[in-house]
């Protein structure tokens, strides 16, 4: 069975992984804050739970958990996609808007990461699937979203150290999904602005993100199989872009990123002790 977190700001994106899920004859546990407004076609009490699920609170993902668990007995996949966008140049942002941003990008996705390993260790056969839902600007700074890849490149850093924590015996996957640009209400209605602050009259968050919302590549059914395809894989890649314009900006950035290490090979590995040998 799949857990999957409903959350605001791709909701019609989740909303169809989910279609797709019970199409292919899983079992699902939908979850967002007030999960009783959730509505699935092809659905029954056999092969779906509406659970409500707030990130922000540890008792919450403890009582999904137990929830998904009574219900159908283990968790083979996490979709752990809560996450909102905010917008607005860096020294327009309030200490609390960051706040706020990493507490549900990254605390509420670490907590849950963290619940969704126990369990997958302790059930019997171990094993599942972890997706990390990051985004393209997880790997590449975007302007006007600082605080945005800042979380998401928390989510990074902490999932590629906990794959190699554990053991090959408890067959417990990560997969970060890095996400370009999707039509999808991200951009639009679900996004938070910053007030605009006065020395940056050369940007402008509202109006770049509403020239850009209803313009992105990526159709959300197509980037939804891609979530359910490597969820299906036996051993999924630890990272994939997902769209063509992710896809194209982490290429640039391996082949600058790989220029780069070359440029300073010199000084960077100027620094050993003298007679150092390993």
């Amino acid at each position: 069975m799949l857990l999957i977190r409903i959350f605001k700001v791709v909701v019609a994106f989740i909303r169809i992984i989910v279609l797709i899920c019970l199409l292919n004859g899983h079992k699902v546990v939908a979850t967002a804050r007030k999960s009783l407004a959730l509505s699935f076609n092809g659905s029954d009490d056999k092969n779906l739970l509406k659970q409500d699920l707030d990130v922000t609170e540890k008792k919450s993902i403890e009582a999904a958990f137990k929830a998904a668990i009574e219900k159908f007995g283990r968790v083979d996949v996490v979709c752990n996609n809560a996450g909102y966008g905010l917008a607005g140049e860096f020294e327009a942002l309030k200490d609390e808007q960051i706040r706020k941003q990493m507490e549900v990008n990254f605390f509420g996705l670490l907590e849950v990461t963290k619940k969704a390993m126990e369990v997958m260790r302790e059930q019997k056969p171990s094993g599942g699937i972890i997706q990390q839902v990051t985004s393209i600007g997880g790997q590449v700074g975007v302007p006007i979203f600082s605080s945005y890849c800042a979380s998401k490149w928390a989510v990074e850093g902490l999932t590629e150290a906990i794959s190699a924590e554990v053991k090959p015996e408890w067959g417990i996957k990560f997969t970060l999904i890095e996400p370009g640009g999707f039509r999808t209400d991200w951009a639009g209605r679900s996004m938070e602005f910053a007030d605009r602050h006065p020395a940056y009259d050369h940007m402008n968050a509202k109006k770049s993100m509403g020239e850009r919302n209803g313009t992105q590549a990526g159709d959300p059914k197509k980037g939804a199989k891609a979530f359910y395809d490597l969820a299906m894989m036996k051993d999924p890649p630890l990272r994939c872009v997902v769209g063509t314009d992710a896809y194209a900006r982490i290429n640039q950035k391996v082949k600058t990123y790989g220029e780069n290490i070359q440029k300073y090979e010199e000084l960077s590995t100027s620094t050993n002790v003298d007679g150092y040998t390993g």
